[in-house]
């Protein structure tokens, strides 16, 4: 399982993404150009000090990032997905492409994907933080596909205590 940021603009959107992949052992593939400078104090806000441990291969561009030949699908979260995310069946070899928080993907982008999912959300509402959706379509992904790092499968039970 991988996580790509399509050309992402906003910085601590990048760095809260790159924090849950770090915390949960998913590389993370970030497609140029930024929004911003990439280096942007920013994002290592919001990663703290967890972008030590994050798995990061940068693309100069989207041609860049199909050229590396990734095995597995391009899955897009996208609100124009023709499928919710949760009936969706995920591999352990799908990387998870998330847009431009302006923007999206454009349609070549979003038609070279191998599936678009969607979040299903309340009528009248536009769309999730990126952040957000990405931890969402993760989490049910990991979880089908057993992903979950093995000291993170494990359910942590917690014990009421007794009131004196």
């Amino acid at each position: 399982m991988r996580l790509a940021l399509y050309q992402p603009d906003m910085p601590p959107n990048v760095g809260t993404l790159l924090r849950l992949a770090a915390c949960l052992g998913v590389p993370v593939d970030v497609i140029e150009p930024c929004g911003f400078p990439y280096d942007d104090r920013r994002v290592r806000r919001a990663a703290l000090d967890y972008l030590a441990h994050a798995e990061i291969v940068q693309h100069r561009s989207w041609d860049k990032f199909r050229a590396a030949g990734r095995p597995g699908r391009i899955v897009l979260l996208t609100t124009r997905g023709d499928m919710p995310y949760v009936d969706f069946r995920f591999a352990d070899t799908d990387t998870l492409m998330v847009g431009r928080e302006s923007a999206g993907v454009p349609d070549d982008v979003a038609a070279a994907a191998d599936a678009r999912v969607v979040i299903p959300m309340m009528a009248g509402m536009r769309s999730l933080n990126v952040a957000v959706a990405a931890a969402m379509v993760l989490g049910e992904a990991l979880r089908q596909t057993a992903g979950f790092a093995p000291d993170l499968a494990q359910p942590h039970i917690y014990k009421e205590r007794s009131q004196p």
